[in-house]
């Protein structure tokens, strides 16, 4: 089936701000957070970044708060996406009815899940998802019924890519409609392809699956994303990537108390 999605739309809303800056080919970046915290959503949503990866998978972030970051961060003029625990059809269903801006799927691993994924995501006729939720509209700003007409081809759909598994069949999870965009989980396919973390970045087998995921990508013309640790490795990866995850509110705290406490004690 063909049809529109947020790789190809022509639908402008301003306040999708990472879809917009994507599809302007202006390196977006993003971050994620792991706090279940309306007002660390506001905080992390005011520095700058394009977008907020909502973490239920690895954060400490509850239903409850996945709602309440979702719209702290797009009243900002952010957006947020929700990265899901596994790929059930209701977790989607609830992300996306939260007002989330897309998706970031974890652990996939062959086209079929690909597909699975893309069929809860999307109304019919193209998908599955059923329709219920006044947020996600208030979310894109714009009334229910032109959400229902345009998210569709309007939210993001990633999926993640960090096993053996899913560099092997990288190639035919790219191949499927509605998939806007892989991302990298570079720990996650360390720990698969070298049995421990974290990668130096120079073993032949980890670079050559990241090499084979971003050929990959750009050989059925999809965004590819990956976690950078820092700024200085964003601005490398961007030279690359389409976009990048930025650390994680946890890390930076950590990093800045750490380092802050190295000067005041020294």
């Amino acid at each position: 089936m063909t049809y529109a999605s947020a790789l190809t739309t022509a639908i402008h809303n301003p306040r999708l701000r990472l879809l917009d800056a994507l599809r302007a080919n202006s390196k977006p970046i993003m971050t994620f957070l792991g706090l279940p915290s309306f007002r660390t959503a506001q905080i992390v949503a005011q520095t700058g970044v394009d977008g907020i990866i909502i973490d239920c998978e690895h954060g400490h972030i509850s239903d409850d708060s996945m709602h309440s970051s979702t719209a702290a961060i797009a009243a900002l003029g952010v957006s947020p996406l929700v990265r899901l625990r596994m790929t059930h059809a209701d977790l989607i269903k609830r992300a996306l009815d939260a007002g989330a801006h897309g998706i970031v799927v974890p652990q996939i691993n062959t086209a079929e899940e690909a597909r699975a994924i893309v069929s809860h995501a999307k109304f019919p006729p193209q998908g599955l998802r059923g329709q219920g939720s006044a947020f996600p509209a208030i979310a894109h700003d714009i009334d229910i019924p032109t959400y229902m007409k345009t998210a569709n081809e309007t939210l993001i759909t990633c999926v993640q890519i960090e096993s053996r598994a899913g560099v092997e069949n990288v190639d035919a999870i790219c191949a499927v409609p509605g998939v806007d965009m892989v991302f990298i989980g570079p720990n996650d396919l360390a720990l698969s392809l070298l049995g421990y973390v974290p990668a130096k970045g120079t073993e032949p087998e980890f670079v050559d699956a990241i090499d084979k995921i971003v050929a990959a990508a750009r050989k059925h013309g999809k965004w590819v994303s990956r976690l950078s640790n820092n700024g200085g490795l964003c601005k490398e990866h961007l030279k690359v990537f389409d976009t990048v995850a930025m650390s994680y509110d946890v890390r930076a705290i950590q990093n800045w108390y750490t380092a802050e406490l190295q000067v005041a004690r020294s």
